[in-house]
């Protein structure tokens, strides 16, 4: 009986060359939809820490795939330039959201996002050290690749490259990122999807996963500096 062997080419990240990797194509896309299956539920039925599992599909989805990490955008850090803009970005995008989002978000529900978890972090600098460095590891990196880099790739992967199958990987993996949120109640899911979609962009946008690791590591900066300084922060207006 003929083994199914799936394999691509090798990237700049390593893997083993294949030329016959375009010879299962209905497997690879049955495979990306299974797995995708499998991050999605590890997320709806918040499994240990969400992040971290899909980290574990991901890692052995490569090793299964023989793939690199380059294959789903860690591909080598860009320049300074890169850093300067996310930074502006992060800024910019951290006032749209408490000018607009936030704000009409919280007078159309009559809820707001529950910072709960955050209560003790105004004037405590221990607390807001272990937060910044909590929030560019967890957050900014290991969330990046679980969502914007594995979880995305394998959606778009099983609906296909084409505009639909985009947005549709861009849309699931936001959701399930903000999902991934619930305990900073229905806002705090809204306000993290939509950042998703946000990174989501940048990722696209540069072609590499450094540019939404960057944005969301700014953004959760500039996010526990403001709370350590004044509190919490529900809008402006």
């Amino acid at each position: 009986m003929k083994t199914l062997h799936i394999r691509t080419p090798a990237t700049a990240a390593g893997g083993t060359a294949d030329p016959n990797h375009d010879a299962h194509p209905r497997a690879r896309l049955v495979v990306s939809a299974v797995e995708a299956a499998a991050a999605a539920v590890a997320v709806l039925r918040d499994l240990a820490i969400p992040s971290l599992v899909l980290i574990a599909l991901a890692v052995g989805s490569l090793l299964i795939r023989r793939r690199g990490i380059a294959t789903l955008g860690l591909t080598r850090l860009p320049g300074w330039g890169l850093v300067g803009r996310t930074l502006v970005f992060a800024a910019l995008w951290s006032v749209f959201q408490l000018s607009l989002t936030m704000p009409i978000a919280n007078h159309v529900s009559g809820k707001k996002q529950d910072l709960n978890a955050f209560e003790d972090l105004q004037g405590n600098v221990g607390l807001l050290a272990a937060l910044l460095v909590a929030g560019w590891l967890l957050g900014a990196f290991v969330e990046e690749f679980a969502y914007r880099g594995y979880l995305l790739t394998r959606v778009r992967e099983a609906f296909g490259n084409g505009r639909v199958g985009l947005v549709i990987a861009v849309l699931a993996s936001s959701m399930l990122f903000g999902v991934a949120h619930s305990e900073q109640g229905l806002i705090g899911v809204l306000v993290v999807t939509i950042d998703g979609v946000y990174f989501s962009v940048l990722r696209l946008h540069y072609k590499t996963l450094w540019a939404s690791v960057l944005a969301h590591g700014f953004n959760n900066t500039i996010g526990f500096i403001t709370f350590f300084l004044v509190g919490p922060i529900y809008g402006l207006w």
